[in-house]
């Protein structure tokens, strides 16, 4: 497995267990400890994203749809 590929693993992971987290707290708004482990999972993410994108680029295409088509001239998964 890639650097890339472990850093998208820890990010998927992170961001999934934010979302859980959040669904939780829905039904237990005053669950502290949850709250808290969210704000650091949130936290981590952010880290790692921010790692991600030094590294490699960011994770998502913005909204600019100047070069929409851009990523056709990209490598495709299979050519890297």
């Amino acid at each position: 497995m890639t650097g890339r590929e472990i850093l998208l693993k820890k990010l998927s992971s992170y961001a999934f267990a934010a979302h859980e987290l959040k669904l939780f707290l829905d039904t237990h708004p005053n669950d502290k400890e949850t709250l808290r482990k969210l704000k650091e999972y949130e936290e981590k993410y952010k880290e790692l994203k921010k790692e991600f994108e030094e590294k490699y680029g960011l994770i998502k295409r913005k909204n600019d749809n100047s070069n929409f088509w851009s990523w056709v001239n990209d490598p495709w998964p299979w050519e890297v």
